[in-house]
């Protein structure tokens, strides 16, 4: 009978410290470096029969494909999940290595989804795409903070930074130091926007043909970026067997404290999980909050009990559970506006760089300028809003809470 053997290797930056775990005894291998040529030279000292375990970290994916063709198995450890089962007083990379490798010998290390070569590269696309966005951002913030230090009205036009709004911020006397900020903001927000196109197109590229990307985007609210960035974040829906399961992968639920026989209490939401995908919800909650249907009514009545914030958020996690059931189903958005989804389709088809068809008024996209046809789905849309809205005021109150105190007998009100 072979022996079993299991290797933690507790991974860093620059070098990794390995422990073998040997018929229940743990031994210390000393550290190898994190290149590719010296992983695959440990690779070569392994059996076939061999399981890996390595922490969840940035390079970890990597690590985890090189070391892959040499043993039976390498996995990759949920780190939180992994501190929260062996906590240790004495921390040292030895002794996380030994962890790993014990806990993966006794069947109880929590292991994580490693995507496929594709998924990963989609992920890196958001993820850079969201960075430059948030790059943007900050760049307007700061011209913005200059313009109020300087006591400088608010712009009349839609947009500062396209070009009537530009030169108007051209009009405005600013001290020296302060117009050449702006000019060096201004520069490098064109240089982020044509890194943007570049990405956008090629994200555009691949969900042409995702028919996942295309069916989130019959939801309202829900445009290309945040549709490719979910399908990317979730990889094989199958894995959530419960849309609580993709809502808890997202950072969306609450967290829960209850001691004894005390009610529970439910406090913000964790934001344990892919922060840019929950980032990207919540976005997408506001947009569908501003237009008419049940998402609308939805964030309306919690608004009015728990305020803006939160009422977002709680869409949020209700577009995560619609995200679950139309992913699971192969079904379309029951309220979606055709119009308005053959407009996004367009969109999407002239990020990808197929040709403009200036005049046509010929498929789908078409109908959307027709504002007859807009009106008319505004109008189902308003509909389906009122419905919902009618159906919500018919539940029945919710019973008492467990530990909630009970009437006393024998005493009437």
């Amino acid at each position: 009978m072979r022996m079993r053997r299991v290797i933690g290797i507790d991974v860093h930056r620059t070098f990794g410290e390995v422990v073998f775990w040997e018929n229940g005894r743990l031994r210390h291998a000393g550290r190898i470096d994190m290149t590719r040529t010296a992983l695959e030279g440990f690779g070569k000292t392994l059996l076939a029969s061999d399981e890996v375990v390595l922490k969840a970290t940035g390079n970890s994916i990597a690590v985890s494909r090189v070391l892959a063709p040499f043993v039976a198995r390498v996995i990759i450890a949920n780190a939180l999940q992994v501190k929260a089962i062996a906590q240790a007083h004495v921390k040292t990379d030895k002794i996380d290595a030994g962890t790993l490798a014990s806990l993966q010998a006794a069947g109880y290390l929590p292991q994580i989804w490693t995507p496929d070569a594709e998924t990963e590269r989609k992920r890196r696309l958001v993820a850079r795409r969201y960075q430059i966005v948030r790059q943007r951002t900050r760049l307007k913030n700061e011209v913005h903070s200059i313009l109020h230090a300087h006591l400088i009205p608010k712009c009349p036009h839609a947009d500062l930074f396209n070009a009537r709004g530009r030169a108007w911020l051209a009009a405005h006397q600013l001290p020296d130091d302060e117009r050449a900020t702006i000019d060096r903001h201004v520069r490098e927000l064109d240089r982020l926007a044509e890194d943007l196109a570049l990405l956008e197109r090629e994200i555009a590229q691949d969900a042409i043909e995702d028919s996942a990307v295309n069916r989130l985007m019959t939801i309202t609210g829900v445009n290309l970026a945040v549709a490719a960035g979910i399908v990317a974040a979730i990889g094989d829906i199958s894995r959530f067997n419960s849309p609580q399961k993709l809502v808890s992968y997202f950072g969306l639920n609450p967290r829960v404290r209850q001691s004894e026989l005390g009610a529970a209490h439910h406090g913000r939401i964790s934001k344990v999980g892919r922060s840019h995908a929950r980032a990207m919800l919540v976005e997408a909650a506001w947009a569908a909050a501003k237009a008419p249907g049940p998402l609308n009514a939805f964030f309306v009545r919690i608004r009015a009990r728990r305020g803006r914030q939160i009422a977002a958020v709680a869409v949020a996690r209700k577009l995560t559970v619609l995200c679950w059931h139309l992913l699971t189903k192969d079904e379309d958005y029951l309220w979606a506006r055709p119009a308005l989804v053959a407009n996004k389709t367009r969109a999407m088809q002239l990020q990808a760089g197929h040709p403009q068809q200036k005049g046509s008024r010929r498929g789908p996209a078409y109908a959307y300028n027709i504002k007859a046809l807009r009106d008319h789905e505004m109008l189902i849309a308003a509909q389906a809003e009122h419905s919902y809205e009618r159906f919500v005021s018919q539940w029945k109150p919710r019973r008492p809470k467990t530990g909630a105190r009970a009437p006393q007998l024998g005493k009437t009100k």
